[in-house]
């Protein structure tokens, strides 16, 4: 049953809940942290940890999707961002630091990236990259928007990509628009790929169930949100309780795995994890694997230099994300980020191994296993 509070006569509204309200309770059983796997699998492609890099230039370059990839996660190209408008990313991503530190702070450092996304898109630039993670022989993913999906989706399957992400701040099977272009129909669209589709974000059951709909084989819960950084909630008034909406999306997989016999979606969280902690949570209330964004930014092979900002910040009239500094003085290893040793007594370092360590007490060896924890919620 659903809890309802009253906000003012005749409104309503759910009670929700972030993952920071939400606890694991563990079991009678326990097992050792060696005998926990982390793997999950989604189409033809097995990954060894449920971590996806968010599709931001701060983060994922060529370079970085690769030692993700070698480390069992997915880095997530963004197919609209800087590697495909210019040949020279690293330099002009030394610039933008640079004006964020020292000359005109971060306001600038936003027009400046601004400036740098005016570029035009060119199909050679995001195919050489596309190439570079391909060769590695590793697991190839790019983000598109749904407006640009249509026209840049022919060109990265000749590229060679392995997965596509359809990606927005908010995504809907169904758009309305009153232009003389049609709208992208998400279920033609997917029916007519060959390779596998992740879309996404939403945050609540119908939504999720109508994308699963449409044959995505995985779904985004969230907005990306990252405390500082995302700033949808400012500029749009939107926000989502990743608890309730990870839960709600689990529930929306459960359906659409009745409805059709057994097609399994993946549940991909997307927001406000930030400790090893908050990656358990999000699969103990049903996620497949997650998003992850500031935390593996704090990370010397992230491209962004000890700055993060989400890929919506480079928007040319509402952006909605800030330059935030994620670290100071020397940068740990992606390495010990995903796996350790951690200093860190707050969970920002080693998450498989934070990870692996609450499965193992709560007495679960898989992350699906895992996804039927026992929950509390702080009163």
């Amino acid at each position: 049953m659903r809890d309802l509070v009253e906000i003012g006569m005749g409104r309503t509204a759910r009670r929700t809940y972030e993952l920071d309200d939400v606890n694991i309770v563990p079991s009678r059983r326990t097992r050792s942290s060696k005998e926990v796997s982390t793997t999950w699998q989604i189409d033809a492609y097995r990954f060894d940890i449920p971590i996806l890099a968010h599709p931001t230039d701060a983060l994922v370059s060529p370079t970085f999707a690769i030692e993700l990839g070698k480390r069992g996660g997915l880095g997530v190209i963004n197919g609209e961002g800087l590697w495909g408008r210019h040949a020279d990313v690293e330099a002009k991503l030394a610039r933008l630091v640079e004006i964020a530190e020292t000359d005109g702070g971060v306001d600038a450092a936003i027009r400046y990236l601004q400036e740098l996304h005016a570029a035009p898109l060119q199909a050679e630039l995001l195919a050489a990259a596309v190439a570079q993670v391909r060769d590695a022989g590793v697991t190839t993913a790019v983000r598109v928007s749904p407006q640009n999906a249509r026209a840049l989706t022919p060109a990265l399957i000749k590229a060679g990509i392995d997965l596509l992400v359809v990606h927005g701040t908010i995504i809907s099977a169904e758009h309305v628009v009153r232009t003389e272009e049609e709208p992208l129909n998400l279920k033609t669209f997917i029916s007519e790929l060959d390779v596998p589709v992740i879309a996404g974000g939403v945050s609540d059951h119908r939504t999720a169930l109508h994308l699963m709909r449409t044959g995505a084989a995985g779904v985004i819960v969230g907005y990306g949100s990252a405390e500082g950084a995302t700033t949808t909630g400012e500029v749009l008034g939107i926000g989502v309780p990743m608890a309730t909406a990870i839960a709600d999306a689990a529930a929306a997989r459960r359906d659409y795995l009745d409805e059709t016999g057994g097609r399994y979606v993946h549940v991909i969280a997307d927001g406000d994890i930030a400790t090893s902690g908050d990656l358990a949570k999000a699969i103990a209330c049903g996620a497949d694997a997650a998003v992850l964004g500031t935390p593996l930014a704090v990370s010397a092979e992230a491209a962004g230099g000890g700055w993060y900002w989400p890929s919506a910040a480079a928007h040319p009239s509402v952006p909605r994300g800030a330059l935030l500094p994620v670290s100071y003085g020397e940068r740990p290893s992606l390495d010990k980020v995903l796996a350790g040793p951690s200093d860190d007594p707050y969970g920002s370092l080693n998450f498989v191994g934070g990870l692996r360590r609450s499965m193992a007490k709560a007495g679960y060896s898989t992350l699906k296993e895992f996804q039927k924890v026992g929950l509390t919620v702080r009163a």
